[in-house]
């Protein structure tokens, strides 16, 4: 089997001290953001913004890091992957999805990355947040 991985770009994502890295190949499957609040608590922001990439996809993790599993509404595990230093929560996995790793977004710094094409959750997010035509709303 030949590692595709190496053909694509790369793109890595960071904590806010760079203590703990995460780099994947290619382009992410998909991007959203998540409104519940689970998500809310975890980011400390009004919704969380999300990068999802197939495991296959990571070529490194670099660093100290912790994790953290909780329940979701369906009653599986996600679990949340965060540096001990400064606590920025860089990545998630959960059961529902074996074969994915979920990124936070905002972790890539950069500002041209691909925007959520759908937003879920989002009747909890705040009645200041107005959605733009495009992003699909669910829940």
């Amino acid at each position: 089997m030949t590692d595709t991985r190496s053909a694509l770009p790369n793109k890595t994502a960071s904590c806010a001290c760079g203590g703990l890295r995460l780099t994947v190949a290619g382009d992410p499957a998909s991007v959203y953001a998540c409104g519940c609040l689970e998500c809310q608590r975890a980011t400390g922001t009004a919704f969380a913004w999300r990068a999802r990439f197939a495991k296959a996809a990571i070529v490194s993790v670099d660093g100290e890091r912790r994790s953290w599993r909780r329940s979701s509404d369906s009653d599986r595990w996600i679990e949340q992957t965060f540096c001990p230093s400064c606590g920025t929560l860089l990545y998630m996995s959960a059961e529902a999805i074996p074969d994915d790793i979920v990124v936070s977004a905002g972790c890539f710094g950069d500002p041209a990355f691909t925007a959520p094409a759908a937003f879920f959750w989002s009747k909890h997010r705040p009645a200041w947040y107005a959605l733009d035509n495009g992003v699909r709303s669910v829940a």
